[in-house]
């Protein structure tokens, strides 16, 4: 069987310690494998994504599928940045994924992915209300400068910021609920943040729709947070934003998102080690 004889490179992203970061696994020649087999393989691992290269007949291009334990995602931030770094060498290359092309950047154990596009858009008070009765949150406990919304960097999230670092340290949620919400929405994770100071934050990332309870670090889910700050108007300048995350569930993870007002991409940056 396929899955016996492909190698799975591990590992951690958005770390330089293997014992923090999200691990991914990595396939660097998925010639040949059908869409059951990546599935099965990603089960087997069990990191919230497994990334599938298929290389070309250019040595810096590949094709790129990314497959959770349950689904297959369009975009994984982590698992791309790992996937650069098992590359190994200098230079960019460039992923051909399911939501466009993504360039990566990779030197020394470190890699910045170019995202598509990104966008945001504010959720419905139907949604906010469901949102909020899946996490067991109240109004009263949202951050009041930054609305719900739906944010895009590859894939699509929903942004929810807290009032206090104590409530998203509070992070205990309806699994089925979250879930049936992003899924209807087409939504990978729900991202919530807290900002601790003006270009850094703090987040956590639920991802009931790939069977995993919490993501240590979400790179598409970092870029669609980009989208969102330049949607509220909040990218006059340059900015360089850095998110801490996994830190609640003892992986400690940090990401840094680099986002212009004249660029819808972002550039989400972070290192990889091999597990």
């Amino acid at each position: 069987m396929t899955e016996r004889t492909t190698e799975v490179l591990r590992y951690a992203a958005f770390t330089t310690d293997p014992a923090g970061g999200n691990p991914a696994g990595v396939v660097l020649d998925a010639t040949g494998l059908a869409d059951e087999d990546m599935l099965s393989l990603a089960a087997s691992v069990g990191y919230s994504e497994t990334a599938f290269l298929l290389p070309t007949d250019d040595p810096r291009a590949f094709g790129v599928r990314y497959f959770s334990p349950l689904v297959e995602v369009p975009f994984c931030g982590h698992a791309t940045v790992a996937a650069a770094v098992a590359l190994g060498g200098s230079g960019v290359v460039r992923f051909a994924t399911r939501a466009g092309e993504v360039e990566v950047a990779a030197a020394a154990g470190r890699a910045t992915l170019t995202s598509v596009a990104t966008s945001s858009r504010a959720a419905s008070e139907e949604d906010v209300a469901r949102a909020l009765r899946a996490l067991g949150w109240s109004a009263d406990d949202l951050d009041p400068r930054y609305p719900v919304h739906w944010a895009f960097g590859g894939s699509h999230h929903l942004v929810v910021v807290a009032g206090t670092r104590q409530r998203l340290a509070d992070l205990d949620y309806d699994f089925d609920a979250l879930a049936d919400l992003l899924r209807e929405r087409d939504a990978v994770t729900a991202q919530l943040l807290f900002q601790r100071a003006e270009d850094v934050f703090d987040a956590r990332d639920p991802f009931p729709v790939g069977g995993v309870v919490e993501d240590p670090a979400t790179g598409s889910a970092a870029a669609a947070f980009a989208g969102y700050l330049r949607e509220l108007g909040l990218v006059d300048r340059p900015r360089a934003i850095t998110l801490h995350q996994g830190e609640d569930m003892g992986r400690p993870s940090l990401l840094l998102v680099e986002v212009s007002p004249d660029d819808p991409r972002a550039r989400v940056s972070g290192s990889a080690v091999r597990l």
